[in-house]
């Protein structure tokens, strides 16, 4: 088996100051949404500069709703016990789908805002997450979260904490699917004339799959385990709405016009 790298999760110690490798993943997500959006934003038909206001939103989305998203499917409890505990982002942590959920309701409010089409603007961003997505998925790993379960595979690594039992490196195969292979396969997409909608349904098919297969070889969280049938995780549960409104959305695109320039008064 590999050994489990030794990073201090501090990347930057300035006096009683720290920054996490966490923290810098989410920068890095942003920064590189914000160049590669800024290469294609004027096919829909806004300005570079409407690219900088746009990630202004969605990052208060990603912030918000991942932090209540967190409360609210993982920590509901703890939040009902404690008020403020919601405000205190490093006990605990985010969830992905509530900041997906933040994210559109972002999306929506800009879009009505410049007269675009919803789904014009999701297509739009859908490629540009997987790379902040990714990221965040190194940062769990770099912080020691997301332990994988037992494996005798030759790349599993005994996790920190958690004795000398090899496991699965959970948070690096989301890295790869989520990451690496969503940006890949959805960039291609997008780069062609396609129906509205299209790519959208395809980021949350392909990430509900990913996410969904990966569950098998994580462990659940310790506070909830398994929610049903001691094999299903709260992931899982929260993945499949995902998989069967993106099949909706793919068969729904099929109604839409192709378009290799969507005008920003699109209906």
């Amino acid at each position: 088996m590999l050994s489990y790298p030794t990073i201090d999760p501090v990347a930057i110690s300035l006096g009683p100051l720290q920054v996490h490798w966490y923290g810098l993943m989410y920068v890095l997500g942003f920064v590189a949404a914000l160049l590669l959006g800024r290469m294609r934003i004027e096919r829909i038909g806004l300005s570079k500069d409407d690219m900088g206001d746009y990630l202004f939103y969605g990052a208060l989305g990603v912030v918000i709703g991942g932090r209540l998203g967190y409360a609210l499917f993982y920590g509901l409890g703890q939040w009902q016990a404690d008020a403020l505990w919601v405000f205190r982002v490093w006990d605990g942590g985010m969830s992905f789908h509530g900041g997906l959920l933040g994210v559109l309701l972002a999306s929506l409010y800009f879009a009505r805002r410049k007269g675009l089409a919803f789904f014009t603007l999701t297509d739009f961003v859908a490629p540009l997450v997987p790379i902040g997505l990714g990221a965040g998925r190194i940062g769990n790993f770099i912080n020691h979260e997301l332990p994988g379960r037992v494996t005798d595979l030759p790349w599993g690594m005994p996790f920190p904490g958690m004795g000398p039992q090899a496991r699965h490196p959970s948070a690096l195969y989301e890295a790869l699917l989520e990451g690496v292979v969503l940006f890949v396969v959805l960039w291609v997409i997008s780069a062609k004339p396609r129906q509205r909608g299209l790519v959208s349904g395809w980021f949350l098919v392909l990430y509900g799959i990913f996410r969904f297969a990966v569950e098998f070889v994580r462990m659940p969280d310790a506070h909830i385990g398994f929610v049903a049938l001691d094999w299903v995780t709260m992931g899982m549960l929260l993945t499949l709405p995902m998989i069967v409104a993106g099949l909706g959305l793919i068969l729904w695109s099929r109604s839409q016009p192709v378009d290799a320039r969507i005008p920003a008064k699109a209906s």
